[in-house]
């Protein structure tokens, strides 16, 4: 009785730390319980099959399309443009932000029109896209970079300027330079935050992939999703957006593994 009091205080206290296998044993239930909900659902006959296919249905679905190998065809071409698209953007985004958040004249420059831009629907741009580009990959990248750039040059902007400048100042009492200060110190501090930035922009990237493929894509989760919608193929457009689910829950696994890596000292 004393051992499950601590657990539940330890569970009530904010920001105390659980141990592994309870995180395990939470985590294993909440997803045990949405299938057992979508099961009643379901299987129960409260659901029709033509909104809510049963978990049976999407996973005849995944073996369907897996031995034939059209799934795993589509998923490449999900990933190269969403990580394609991601990777221009980051590789961007991350100096520029971080001049925009250091240097006030970059944001006086800057940030009225990033600011602008950053609330346009990308979903009206991808008529201008197809038209300026065409409809090739080119064309989906665009949009997963257009969806995710101007998002992260704010953030990243936001977390330079977070920087306190007692270390800066301290660094120039040191003797460094203005670009050491800039290479050596402020970027190692905004670090942390800059790689939580891509971690969280990387799943708007995946949210734009269905945007992307939307128009004149012949291939992708996006496009099997949308050309199943027109045959009523409810299984297969559920089988998309859990694979799209799935991948996003790799590479924010690869993030959070690459951060420890990193700047683990931070946490």
């Amino acid at each position: 009785m004393a051992r499950k009091r601590s657990i539940i205080d330890l569970c009530l206290t904010p920001k105390a730390e659980v141990p592994g296998p309870l995180r395990y044993a939470v985590a294993t239930f909440v997803w045990v319980l949405v299938i057992a909900i979508w099961s009643i659902l379901t299987y129960g006959g409260i659901m029709q099959d033509i909104f809510l296919p049963s978990p049976t249905a999407v996973m005849g679905a995944f073996f369907r399309l897996f031995e034939d190998g059209t799934l795993s065809q589509h998923i490449w071409a999900s990933l190269q443009v969403v990580l394609m698209g991601f990777i221009i953007s980051s590789i961007i985004a991350v100096p520029l932000g971080l001049l925009m958040g250091t240097f006030r004249v970059v944001q006086a420059g800057l940030e009225p029109l990033v600011n602008f831009i950053r609330y346009l629907p990308v979903t009206s741009f991808v008529p201008l896209f197809i038209l300026w580009i065409g409809i090739g990959i080119e064309q989906r990248v665009t949009v997963i970079f257009f969806g995710t750039f101007f998002q992260q040059l704010v953030m990243i902007a936001d977390v330079s300027r977070g920087v306190s400048k007692d270390l800066l100042n301290a660094s120039y009492t040191l003797g460094a330079s203005r670009r050491d200060a800039l290479l050596h110190v402020l970027t190692p501090a905004a670090l942390p935050g800059i790689m939580d930035t891509l971690r969280v922009t990387m799943g708007w990237a995946w949210t734009y992939l269905v945007v992307a493929e939307l128009v004149a894509a012949s291939s992708g989760l996006g496009y099997i999703s949308m050309k199943a919608m027109r045959g009523f193929q409810v299984d297969v457009i559920f089988l998309a957006i859990a694979v799209i689910g799935l991948l996003g829950l790799f590479t924010d696994l690869i993030f959070r593994l690459i951060s420890n890596r990193l700047v683990g000292w931070a946490n």
